[in-house]
């Protein structure tokens, strides 16, 4: 499947809200608000990346990455996520392909590392893994993936209000 990843544009906000909601739909875990989550961080200037990937002119995933609030006050660290991939483009490599781009714009900006609130084979193999000096304030899953040679921080973790469960 030929898929495009690029920075996302306003004229993609109304396309990554349906996505966001269908892709959504059927997870259990989900507050089924991700779609608000991604408008919030949007309007309050915290959408540090937004990227889609497109196929025949067609959004079919959607990645957001914003800063993310570390209690010690380590800086340049992000949250990656919400991430969407339509239900009928999954499987395909897209979240890959979206989270690969996202890593290496991540890196370029010199980036301290990164946290997904979130499990599963596709973090582990880009080299997210837990970290037992840094906890999700709130509590829940917490991935880091720290870049070069930076440490994790020892410290609790705190998203975008948009993003939080608490």
């Amino acid at each position: 499947m030929d898929v495009s990843v690029r920075a996302a544009t306003p004229a993609d906000e109304d396309a990554i809200e349906i996505l966001t909601l269908v892709s959504y739909f059927q997870v259990e875990a989900s507050r089924q608000d991700e779609h608000t989550a991604i408008a919030a961080l949007r309007s309050d200037g915290a959408l540090t990346l937004s990227l889609v990937a497109e196929h025949d002119g067609y959004v079919v995933g959607h990645l957001a990455v914003s800063p993310l609030t570390l209690s010690d006050g380590s800086a340049d660290w992000y949250v990656i996520g919400p991430l969407a991939v339509g239900p009928g483009h999954r499987g395909q490599g897209i979240a890959t392909a979206l989270l690969r781009t996202a890593l290496a714009a991540l890196e370029a900006r010199r980036a301290a590392g990164c946290v997904v609130f979130a499990e599963g084979p596709l973090f582990a193999r880009l080299g997210f893994a837990p970290e037992p000096g840094l906890s999700a304030a709130g509590g829940g899953v917490l991935l880091a993936r720290p870049f070069g040679d930076r440490m994790p921080p020892l410290a609790e973790a705190q998203p975008h209000p948009a993003l939080r469960t608490d």
